[in-house]
């Protein structure tokens, strides 16, 4: 079976599955799995070497004709996809039960499957017009499944303002594209290079995906959609459909010309977003939440690296720039499969819970040992600590960020803040973490909910368990990783084809494989030894008290209120206090709220000012025919004085 017919047959299974959702559960996960694995294989086909797989149909869609590009940097992309996508399916087998909620499970299993073949279109389409198409369908996949708890007014919220910032973002590709297709005469998609004269559109398809990232301060839409919807959808939508936007950038920053400032945007862009997106990430009180907007933080830090790499293309490099650009690569499969575990362990919680409030949870480990221990694998991913796969992309970023400021004098003014940004942003995320995993499933249960908590099945832990494993692989055999990664390094920029890995690579596996055996001896060596002297349980610090209570722990405001000053003038904390009175005072109240800023203290008011122009508008619009002439006479007029003023 050659490339073209496993990408047909994984579009025609995609296609049946979506079909078969809503009414044949078994059938619809055969289907998607198999959809999946189709997808897997092409994508491992075009990765394992330089084979490319274009097609263009005879029969034309829209006035223009089907052209379907398979290359390494759409194959790169497409494996998270299917590897996610099939490691979702079999998650909602349990997590959407059809005894309960029939009917909005069979919506869910058949947008989730359309939600993967649109994704994989999108990573195909080499003609401008179909892609803006399949970027449209992909867009209001997405919107289904974040609505599909739809009798919740945050729900609802939250989808319609993803349905609004993803219009946005559309318009700007909209833009993108047509502009690009007007100047060179063809929708067609490809290496531009040649035409210097296109450069200036990178900035207006920096926007347009830019959204879709969910970089800094575009992500108004990414906290409250990855929180609120299914936390399989979250998973999909962070892990990996966030990553289209990332795919854009890449691609097109590959194949046209860019603007002398690009490599220097996208830095400073990814800077911002990692600092400020993993402040926000620790002020955060809801899990889910917090898991949002550390997928800004992550962007960010890929960003990073995607910045470095148009730095050091721009300047001839094949070292420091092949190297960053590398880790960004590589960052996008790592925090793909272990921010999905995050959002699946998460979903376990509230399924279990009813809650996605930390200050209403605590004590979990007890009753849901393998979430606990899963959630902390991902945690200790995430902040990018050895030896698992997280530190090993951040660390190719690192090499490509010293190296730069070692070795070219100019790049340096920027590399350093950078690198500076870059290790302050590994300090949050971590300090995040440590706040999640502790709030969660250390200490006491502090509502009777967490207290009765369960663990969920083998259809919720199998994926998890399977991620998990990915990312074990990943970090402890990155030089194997490396054939597969330098094809689309070699696809993006013709300079950096083939080649050797980094050197320290191998090196880098060794010690980590070596650090993760001495970290597993080490945990098999208390174990055994607390069996042998008697395990017995307490609270962990009892403050002194004789009888404690669950008020006593910390609670997540109180845990990150050091750093949430230090980030106050861009966290803006809104705080009510109710002091305690008299000599037996019955009640006093401390609540601290982050708010959306962006969205909530300048996207807001100008949308305010905007619906009250609006609104002003509409009470002149009144069908009264002298209302009219003199809206006509006094348009006439500005014109006439603009003519006359504008002469002079």
């Amino acid at each position: 079976m050659t490339m073209g017919q496993l990408m047909a047959l994984a579009i025609l299974v995609l296609v049946a599955a979506t079909l078969s959702g809503p009414r044949l559960p078994r059938v619809w996960l055969a289907l998607t799995l198999a959809g999946t694995a189709a997808l897997l294989g092409a994508a491992l086909w075009a990765l394992g070497g330089s084979a490319v797989w274009d097609w263009r149909s005879g029969f034309a869609v829209g006035g223009e004709r089907l052209h379907f590009r398979l290359d390494a940097v759409s194959a790169w992309f497409l494996t998270l996809v299917a590897i996610v996508g099939g490691a979702g399916a079999v998650y909602t087998r349990e997590y959407w039960p059809d005894h309960e909620r029939p009917e909005s499970a069979g919506r869910g299993r058949a947008w989730w499957s359309a939600l993967v073949l649109c994704m994989g279109l999108v990573l195909q389409c080499a003609n401008g017009l179909h892609f803006l198409m399949a970027w449209e369908a992909f867009a209001l996949s997405a919107f289904f499944l974040i609505t599909l708890e739809r009798d919740r007014r945050e729900t609802r919220a939250a989808g319609w303002l993803y349905l609004a910032a993803s219009h946005a973002g559309t318009l700007g590709l909209f833009a993108f594209f047509s502009l690009l297709a007007a100047r060179t005469g063809s929708w067609d998609l490809g290496p531009m290079k040649d035409h210097p004269e296109l450069a200036p559109l990178f900035w207006v398809a920096l926007f347009g995906f830019g959204v879709k990232a969910g970089l800094f301060p575009l992500h108004i839409w990414l906290p409250s959609a990855h929180a609120n919807a299914p936390s399989q959808v979250s998973a999909i939508m962070s892990g990996v459909a966030i990553k289209m936007g990332l795919y854009g950038l890449v691609r097109f920053s590959g194949w046209l010309p860019l603007p002398a400032g690009a490599g220097w945007a996208v830095l400073a862009l990814g800077a911002v977003s990692a600092v400020l997106g993993a402040a926000f990430t620790l002020a955060q009180s809801d899990l889910k939440r917090l898991l949002a907007y550390c997928s800004v933080e992550n962007m960010g830090v890929i960003l990073i690296g995607l910045g470095v790499g148009l730095l050091g293309a721009a300047n001839g490099d094949t070292t420091w720039g092949r190297v960053a650009m590398a880790g960004a690569l590589l960052h996008v499969w790592n925090h793909g499969l272990f921010k999905s575990l995050l959002f699946l362990a998460a979903g376990s919680v509230l399924h279990a819970t009813g809650t996605r409030e930390m200050s209403r949870l605590g004590g979990l480990w007890r009753a849901m040992p393998w979430t606990a221990g899963l959630f902390g694998f991902g945690a200790v991913a995430i902040s990018a600590l050895p030896p698992l796969n997280g530190f090993v992309s951040e660390w190719l970023v690192y090499l490509g960020l010293f190296d730069a400021a070692a070795g070219h004098v100019p790049v340096a003014v920027a590399i350093v803040p950078a690198a500076i940004a870059l290790g302050v942003t590994g300090a949050l995320a971590l300090a995040a973490f440590v706040k999640a995993a502790a709030m969660v499933f250390l200490g006491a249960a502090r509502t009777q909910n967490a207290a009765h908590a369960h663990e969920c099945g083998w259809w919720m832990r199998a994926p998890m368990l399977t991620l998990a494993a990915a990312c074990v692989g990943l970090a402890l055999a990155p030089v194997v990783v490396w054939p597969f990664l330098r094809q689309p390094l070699g696809a993006w920029n013709p300079a950096w084809r083939g080649g050797e890995p980094p050197a320290p690579l191998a090196a880098l596996g060794a010690l980590q494989a070596a650090l993760a055996a001495l970290v597993a001896a080490a945990a098999g060596a208390l174990w055994l030894r607390a069996r042998a002297n008697g395990l017995r349980r307490a609270l962990t610090w009892d403050c002194g008290y004789a009888a404690p209570t669950t008020r006593m722990q910390y609670t997540s405001g109180s845990f990150a209120a050091l750093a949430v000053g230090w980030f106050a003038w861009a966290l803006r904390p809104e705080r009510w206090l109710r002091w305690p009175r008299g000599p037996f005072p019955s009640r006093a109240d401390h609540v601290e709220r982050i708010p959306e800023t962006v969205l909530e203290r300048a996207i807001g008011p100008v949308s305010e000012v905007v619906m009250a122009a609006s609104a002003w508008m509409r009470r002149r619009q009144q069908g009264r025919l002298p209302d009219y002439i003199f809206y006509l006479v006094a348009g006439l007029a500005a014109v006439g004085a603009l003519v006359v003023f504008g002469g002079m």
